[in-house]
């Protein structure tokens, strides 16, 4: 029997298989939720099955496609492996050259926002090289990672950073090691040339990692996938991750705290910060988070701010790998909802991640910040002061 044969044999055995499954489980549950007040089963009248209707959203197509690439039972189909299947679908993964498809495919391309058309064209490409890289960051096996996203001209919030809630330390056998996340910002955006100044700031620190794509919003998305990239390669072993933004203010010592007291079951998933469910793209072309019709239909999954969230290095490792199987999308908090939604996970949300801020009657109050996590947003004095009285032995809340 020919290859070919045996795996069409093989896939009918299965749909049989699962079919006298899905009878049994009906019939187990059938204790009268379908039948009318006589106690007859109701027949339904519509089509069991529902004709499949592509979306007509550009995402919602290009994810649907990729989706096919990875499905086990139509590679069978198909007479390939997964693996086969990838190779021979490669224009559908990294491809770094200009797509100039897309302006055919979405009707109104032109009369998108640049950043759209930027995007969009290059949305396949995610080959970029490390300029700045830490090879030895995680040589010890850190405790916890702390990787902030940052903009190369942002010195100063680095810098409060780095003497306050981002040191690097080392308690007993559990450490804590720093990383800026930064892509180039390129004389074509109108930001001056700061490159020796930032050679000189990653000999003095030894904790940037720049890549050489374009830092932009919609490019965050990327900036998570080259992290998760580099985290695989180089820092495999991190027990946890805090990832964040350079605005915020972060209690590092009670995020020890709370991760010290996991237990290895919930340590393996962590996932935490504030999360936001049941929203969906923004359609109002003023707003930052704007998401034209002709891109994304649909509701988006539970997704954590992206000003700020902690999770497990373990989990980061998992999250990576399946990046390969999500389409970029141009916000990236909503992205990571979008690979935890693959993994079968959600974001848990924690009362300590205040990333719309508390009240500002309580801004004041050091005791205000003793049982937070993280704070949005601060500036940098304001980083230091608040570490500066947290630190204090005298203080008394």
């Amino acid at each position: 029997m020919s290859v070919g044969r045996r795996r069409l044999k093989l896939l009918l055995i299965l749909m049989m298989v699962n079919f006298f499954i899905y009878v049994i489980v009906e019939v187990a549950r059938g204790d009268g939720r379908d039948k009318d007040g006589k106690g007859r089963v109701v027949i339904p009248q519509g089509k069991f099955w529902k004709k499949y209707t592509p979306s007509a959203a550009y995402w919602n197509r290009h994810q649907k496609k990729l989706e096919s690439l990875y499905n086990p039972i139509l590679t069978l189909l198909s007479n390939m492996t997964v693996e086969e299947n990838l190779v021979t679908n490669a224009s559908l993964l990294n491809v770094c050259d200009m797509d100039t498809t897309v302006m055919a495919e979405i009707k109104d391309f032109e009369n998108l926002p640049t950043r759209f058309k930027d995007f969009l064209v290059y949305l396949r490409c995610r080959n970029y090289s490390l300029l700045m890289d830490q090879q030895n960051k995680c040589q010890h096996r850190p405790f916890l990672l702390l990787a902030i996203k940052s903009l190369t001209p942002h010195f100063d919030r680095r810098q409060a950073i780095r003497e306050s809630w981002g040191q690097e330390l080392k308690i007993g056998d559990l450490s804590v090691v720093r990383v800026f996340l930064l892509g180039q910002t390129p004389p074509e955006d109108n930001f001056p040339d700061l490159s020796d100044m930032l050679r000189y700031e990653s000999e003095t620190h030894q904790d940037l990692l720049l890549w050489n794509y374009r830092d932009t919003f919609f490019n965050l998305t990327l900036k998570e996938v080259l992290f998760l990239k580099w985290v695989s390669q180089s820092c495999a072993d991190v027990q946890f991750i805090f990832k964040g933004d350079d605005d915020v203010f972060v209690n590092t010592h009670q995020i020890l705290d709370y991760l010290k007291s996991l237990t290895k079951d919930k340590a393996k998933d962590l996932f935490i910060g504030d999360v936001i469910k049941d929203a969906g793209p923004h359609r109002d072309k003023k707003l930052k988070y704007y998401i034209p019709e002709s891109i994304y239909e649909g509701s988006y999954p539970p997704y954590a701010g992206g000003g700020g969230f902690l999770y497990s290095g373990n989990l980061a490792l998992r999250l990576y790998k399946i990046t390969n199987q999500v389409l970029l999308y141009p916000i990236d908090d909503v992205y990571t909802g979008m690979c935890l939604q693959k993994l079968g996970l959600a974001p848990e949300k924690h009362k300590g991640f205040k990333t719309f801020d508390i009240e500002e009657k309580q801004k004041k109050n050091i005791c205000s910040y003793t049982n937070l996590m993280l704070v949005h947003s601060r500036q940098p004095q304001e980083m230091i002061k608040i570490w500066s009285q947290l630190q204090d032995p005298h203080l008394n809340c």
